[in-house]
């Protein structure tokens, strides 16, 4: 009994954070209140409010879903290998990821700066780049990549992956293209190698 009424509970409160999400990309996190959550995810106001007391407090629930999400969908750095396989895996796997998940990437586009977003989630955020400037760092040290500060590299880094996405989001496709993927992985690269 008790593991059927856990399920449901963990599925109504999925349900609201997928309604939340889809309602927050599609009319912005300051045109969507919860009430049309609560309707969107077909539950009363008392049931989303059990879980979430606040919009903020639901929001930033999904921007540390999708960091979580974010983190295991990238390989482990093999030490064993060269820091530009390293890198272009990386990169590759980040576009690949928010292309798979349009929506997480148009709702991270809303929140990015937002100060809705807490220190404690957007620690959880930063945790899951910490193995990305430990590559630079270590690129770095071998001059392979340039002694430039690495928040300076990983701005940039991050600013040409939301650029093609947001070129690629308004695009009409059907699927990924890899040799238009592999162009922004090896123009990235090109700048920042040494």
């Amino acid at each position: 009994m008790f593991q059927i009424i856990y399920i449901c509970l963990v599925n109504k409160k999925d349900s609201i954070l997928q309604s939340a999400l889809e309602l927050l990309v599609e009319k912005g996190v300051h045109n969507t209140p919860m009430s049309a959550i609560a309707k969107n995810a077909g539950t009363g106001m008392g049931t989303i409010y059990n879980y979430f007391p606040t919009k903020d407090v639901l929001i930033n629930e999904l921007y540390v879903n999708i960091k979580k999400q974010e983190d295991t969908a990238f390989p482990d750095f093999d030490a064993t290998r060269p820091i530009k396989t390293q890198f272009e895996a990386y990169l590759r796997d980040i576009i690949l990821f928010f292309i798979d998940n349009a929506q997480y990437f148009m709702f991270m586009e809303q929140v990015r700066a937002s100060p809705i977003i807490t220190e404690e989630s957007k620690k959880v955020g930063i945790a899951t780049v910490l193995p990305v400037y430990d590559l630079i760092n270590k690129g770095k040290d071998e001059r392979i990549i340039k002694d430039i500060e690495t928040d300076e590299l990983i701005q940039f880094m991050g600013g040409a992956v939301v650029s093609y996405l947001r070129w690629y989001h308004t695009q009409e496709h059907t699927n990924s293209n890899s040799s238009s993927i592999q162009n922004q992985v090896n123009m990235t690269w090109d700048a920042i190698k040494e």
